[in-house]
């Protein structure tokens, strides 16, 4: 089972009432986690999209050239592409150089987006969501596949025969697909024989069970390997010395996370009691200490057959010491646990 942590580098001023930092310094924060990943032995490093002033990271595959410069093994990855508001040619190129600079540890998670903003700085039909999506993965797939492409849709122009350089260090780009709530993308993913990433943000295990079923079935009847049906998980985590006090510290930063104020659509403000339910085992909130955090995550792969887990580490405006103790705490402590268990 690959263990790893993901940023979404979300801005928000200081819980105290101390500035709000700026881009450019989430920006720092977010390498030196995808350095201090590498350095602690960990399996994948991923950064997030989005296209507000409430995140600081808008090109993932830029950021993750600068943490590839400063790292020798860890995997990079987005978390995810919003494939629907770009061009797919584009997207392949990038990330097909990313690969080139890090010697073949670059992965693309390709997703939808959840967010308004990129929809509408794009030009993209929230009405043709679904449409334009599927038609710019197969793009992508056929740029990732084919030394010449021939396509056509409607989404760009069509091209023909044509070469889409750079080819990435080694094989081929790993494309996976980004999966919220939606079946519609779990049967996508399973049609395709894609591996499928699951952002599991809320609910529980039962929730999640059903995506991952739904996945693995349509992936099976349309005659793919079983064993190439590959299921990751991403969800916000946080690793005190003991779960009580993990949980007292985490609660403010978590509800900022979801509150209205966190470029979400509204957003919700969630108690003190609906994240210590989460947070539970059966919960989607990895918080707590190393062994209640380990047993969730073996949860996940014992109940569910994750192969990968990403755990989120910097939300709501947690402070930097927070955070890289959580991420030793999570590489030192829980990795260990969880690679004994699962060989």
């Amino acid at each position: 089972m690959e263990l790893g942590v993901f940023s979404l580098a979300d801005i928000h001023p200081a819980v105290d009432g101390g500035p709000r930092p700026t881009p450019g310094e989430r920006l720092d924060e977010v390498v030196s986690y995808g350095t201090l990943a590498d350095r602690l032995g960990l399996d994948v490093f991923g950064v997030g999209e989005h296209h507000s002033h409430d995140f600081a990271v808008s090109s993932p595959a830029v950021v993750l050239a600068a943490v590839a410069q400063a790292t020798g093994r860890v995997r990079l990855a987005s978390t995810a592409t919003v494939l629907t508001a770009l061009d797919p040619v584009r997207v392949y190129q990038d990330f097909a150089t990313l690969d080139l600079l890090s010697q073949g540890r670059c992965e693309i998670v390709a997703g939808r987006s959840a967010f308004a903003e990129p929809l509408r700085l794009f030009g993209v039909d929230p009405d043709r969501l679904d449409e334009v999506y599927a038609e710019k993965l197969d793009l992508l797939l056929r740029c990732r596949d084919q030394e010449r492409v021939t396509w056509a849709g409607s989404s760009r122009p069509d091209l023909l025969e044509a070469e889409v350089p750079p080819r990435p260090w080694a094989d081929r780009l790993p494309v996976w697909v980004g999966v919220g709530g939606s079946p519609t993308s779990a049967l996508r993913a399973g049609d395709l024989g894609l591996p499928m990433m699951l952002g599991f943000v809320g609910g529980t295990l039962d929730n999640a069970r059903r995506l991952v079923d739904t996945y693995r079935l349509a992936g099976e009847q349309a005659g793919h390997d079983p064993a190439t049906l590959r299921v990751a998980l991403a969800a916000q985590l946080y690793v005190g010395a003991a779960t009580a006090p993990a949980r007292e510290d985490a609660y403010p930063f978590y509800r900022r996370h979801l509150s209205a104020g966190a470029g979400r659509a509204g957003g919700w403000d969630v108690s003190r009691g609906q994240m210590d339910d989460l947070s539970e085992r059966g919960g989607s909130l990895m918080l707590g200490g190393p062994e209640h955090v380990a047993a969730k995550i073996l949860d996940l792969h014992e109940l569910l057959g994750v192969d990968r887990f990403l755990g989120q580490i910097d939300f709501g405006g947690m402070p930097r010491h927070m955070v890289e103790e959580s991420l030793e705490r999570f590489a030192g402590e829980i990795t260990p646990l969880v690679r004994a268990a699962v060989g």
